[in-house]
């Protein structure tokens, strides 16, 4: 249960933060009980999130399909600039002024949604070839000319694995132009 509910995002804009994210964090627990975390090239394709892997490793040898999965996005992370240089200057010696020092001056502005749901190996052609196209549309979008070459060369040697996403939860804080923070899921 998120504890600063009046950060909460809906779920669509999280899905906006997975979408801009340049990578996303994905966290299993092993079946000896452990947790294993790897961050990763993760694309989404609406209530599914995908990526791909070597054909061995730990990472083959850990997932497991329908394992629970836990994945993180953050997505923009900034400190804000509300004060002037002079402004900052007059605070330095206001005690009645240190708690906003500390609220609004040391603190950043951020994005993030936490993904619950559970992980398959993708076995089909054409889901493969879909995924793959995905993640090279996102990360590699100027050179989608070359994408069959690759795909046909490469594809058959790593492999694809598909989240199918049950809850996102998101949570922003935010800072408007007059200085106020944007709580309650507003946008503007």
């Amino acid at each position: 249960m998120m504890r600063r509910k009046d950060r909460e995002m809906p779920s669509e804009w999280g899905k906006q933060v997975i979408d801009k994210a340049q990578f996303g964090v994905v966290s299993v627990v092993t079946q000896e009980g452990l947790p294993y975390t790897l961050p990763l090239s993760i694309v989404r394709d609406g209530d599914t999130l995908y990526f791909h892997s070597a054909r061995d490793g730990r990472k083959v040898e850990v997932y497991c399909d329908g394992m629970p999965v836990q994945a993180v996005f953050v997505g923009d992370v900034k400190v804000p600039e509300l004060y002037s240089a002079e402004e900052l200057e007059e605070m330095r010696g206001d005690n009645a002024r240190a708690l906003e020092l500390t609220h609004r001056v040391f603190t950043t502005e951020y994005e993030s949604a936490i993904v619950q749901g559970r992980i398959f190996e993708v076995t089909t052609d054409q889901e493969r070839e879909h995924a793959f196209r995905l993640i090279c549309q996102k990360f590699t979008p100027d050179k989608m000319a070359l994408f069959s070459s690759a795909y046909k060369s490469g594809g058959s040697k790593t492999r694809v694995y598909a989240i199918n996403i049950d809850t996102i939860t998101a949570k922003r804080k935010r800072y408007d132009s007059s200085g106020e923070e944007m709580k309650f899921g507003r946008l503007e």
